[in-house]
């Protein structure tokens, strides 16, 4: 949305500057022992391996450093074992918060999850209090030279939407949760590049945040995804260009 920054572009803006880099290969780490753990350790027959190695790929992982994290989950070598949580909640002005962890104790990521809210002026609330204004969709991020040349293949393949990314030369393909591994395969043979395909709660509305709240709501975002054990943070508020501004970002 042409002068407005969602929670997405902001996301990849503090990660391009490497605010989010410190704990990147955490995350990574728990993601591939966690799907190599519940779909073995061949990424050609585990969908969500592929996806976490595409993640690997992307924040430079070596390689003997996934090898080890995919023998921990098939249980080759000695390893924690990592529960899923979602947790939900609100944040400053009334935004919306969807938080994924992978925790080997869940009462001390509770603990933490709900720390963090509140000191960040907002409050953590019981499962489904905000999910329904999400859509949990497959989303595929694909670097092409035109929409038009995308788009015939990835609906052909079962997509519901492409649209321009934020970064000049990809695109995003949409897709139903079960079926974004499907098509990023077919998008593959069909010579596309693929940065990434997960699942991601995509909001259904957004709220503009002012001067006030948007450092706050920055802030509580800032510190769950610094948290060891949140892997992803989702919520739906958007900054105006001219408050960013402001706010000197």
């Amino acid at each position: 949305m042409s002068g407005h920054n969602r929670w997405t572009k902001i996301k990849r803006q503090k990660e391009a500057m490497g605010a989010s880099k410190g704990n990147l290969f955490t995350k990574v780490i728990k993601e591939i022992t966690v799907a190599a753990r519940t779909g073995g350790g061949d990424p050609d027959g585990n969908a969500r391996l592929r996806s976490a190695l595409l993640a690997a790929k992307a924040a430079n992982m070596p390689n003997d450093t996934i090898q080890r994290a995919i023998r921990k989950g098939t249980g080759e070598l000695e390893g924690v074992s990592y529960e899923e949580i979602t947790y939900e909640g609100y944040g400053p002005g009334g935004v919306a918060v969807i938080v994924e962890c992978l925790t080997d104790n869940r009462n001390r990521t509770f603990g933490e999850v709900r720390s963090i809210f509140t000191k960040g002026g907002g409050n953590i609330g019981e499962p489904n209090s905000v999910s329904f204004m999400f859509d949990r969709r497959g989303v595929i991020t694909v670097t092409a030279t035109t929409e038009d040349a995308l788009m015939e293949t990835a609906l052909e393949a079962g997509a519901l939407d492409i649209s321009e990314s934020e970064e000049a030369g990809t695109f995003e393909v949409l897709t139903e949760p079960t079926e974004v591994h499907k098509i990023a395969g077919a998008l593959e043979k069909a010579n596309f590049k693929i940065a990434e395909a997960k699942t991601k709660y995509l909001p259904q509305n957004t709220i503009s945040l002012d001067v006030e709240k948007a450092p706050k709501m920055l802030k509580l975002f800032e510190n769950l995804e610094d948290n060891d054990d949140v892997q992803n943070v989702y919520a739906n508020f958007e900054i105006d260009d001219a408050v960013m501004e402001q706010l000197g970002a």
